[in-house]
């Protein structure tokens, strides 16, 4: 049985390390490419705090838990560290800001994987005045910059290669699930705010899937995205997966024409998930609802949940129309370099995880 020492000895050594350079100065030409440019942009970087009275507000995130103990010796609070610097940054974009972006060290409380950590480095960026296709654009950009600078032309994951030279594909969630599962997804959602299984339980077991009496419709929906969806996005080029249903919306609005829809979209490279983006939301009444039902949502799954931010909801009525986005960087690092796993790219790894 090994211990604690030994565990960090097996994982941080000379060897190691010199094993997991190239990567990790590739990862230093890839980050300032990325700089340069949203200094092309006009862009101006910002620094927030990753204490937070509210880490988040997603369901199924969990968050690391602390205490700030002030100096009296009787007061204490607490907080966490966040799972996404969204809240603050739209606080920074309510006092008059235009374009910002931040590379931070955000933390999610997750069983460790290939390609998850629990502190990992985000990318985060707001344009005001724009929806989310612009994000879209902004994207190609910046894993065009980022294979360049260090002069590949493809990225590469479990075997699987992916190519920028014809740009990014664009699909709907409605048309993915007509190619690769061949049924209409949006007609099982038989209430847009809360949808049963009514509808979907039937197609998902005759595809194959393990349906319990306690899954959800969007349990459904996750189990047929990983094993039909996801695995076949981003393959020879980007995808981009976009419109969600409207109770998948977050922190987005709602699609103009058709309130089933929110102006939501990720990004997909080599069967991986790499960004996550939104026309951002900004009406508060509608926010606070989402939140609320968040809420009681956590609670009745997990028996916990988080306070809401009622500062951030208060910023919301200051906001400008505005986009957004959150791109994890060193999973970009990864398929860039063509790393096998995400530590692979770490400067150092925390030793008992």
């Amino acid at each position: 049985m090994q211990t604690t020492n030994s565990c960090a000895k097996n994982k941080n050594t000379r060897e190691n390390f010199a094993r997991k350079l190239p990567f990790l100065l590739s990862r230093n030409k890839i980050i300032s490419a990325i700089k340069n440019f949203f200094a092309s942009e006009n862009f101006t970087e910002v620094d927030t705090p990753i204490l937070q009275y509210s880490p988040g507000m997603e369901v199924h995130l969990f968050a690391f838990e602390t205490q700030f103990n002030n100096i009296n010796g009787i007061d204490s609070e607490k907080l966490y560290l966040h799972t996404s610097p969204e809240f603050s940054m739209k606080k920074l974009l309510s006092f008059g800001l235009k374009n910002i972006f931040q590379f931070t060290h955000t933390f999610r409380n997750e069983v460790v994987s290939p390609t998850h950590y629990p502190e990992f480095t985000m990318l985060e960026w707001y344009r005001i005045g724009y929806n989310y296709e612009k994000l879209m654009d902004d994207c190609e950009k910046i894993l065009r910059e980022s294979l360049s600078s260090i002069g590949t032309d493809h990225f590469e994951y479990n075997g699987k290669k992916c190519y920028i030279k014809d740009g990014i594909e664009r699909l709907t969630i409605a048309k993915a699930f007509e190619k690769f599962c061949h049924f209409d997804i949006l007609s099982t959602i038989d209430n847009p705010q809360k949808p049963t299984t009514k509808l979907l339980k039937p197609i998902a077991q005759k595809l194959g899937i393990n349906v319990s009496e306690i899954d959800t419709w969007d349990d459904i929906y996750e189990k047929l995205m990983f094993e039909f969806i996801e695995p076949n996005l981003g393959i020879d080029r980007p995808t981009i997966l976009y419109e969600y249903p409207i109770h998948q919306a977050a922190l987005s609005k709602e699609k103009d024409g058709n309130p089933n829809i929110a102006e939501r979209f990720e990004l997909y490279v080599c069967g991986v998930e790499l960004a996550n983006a939104f026309t951002e939301l900004t009406n508060r009444k509608v926010q606070e609802e989402r939140f609320l039902h968040d809420q009681a949502e956590k609670k009745t799954i997990y028996g916990t949940t988080f306070p809401i931010d009622y500062e951030f909801l208060d910023a919301i009525e200051n906001l400008e129309n505005c986009t957004g986005i959150a791109l994890g960087v060193d999973r970009l690092i990864m398929l860039c370099t063509h790393a096998k796993d995400i530590t692979d790219v770490l400067w150092i790894e925390i030793p008992t995880i």
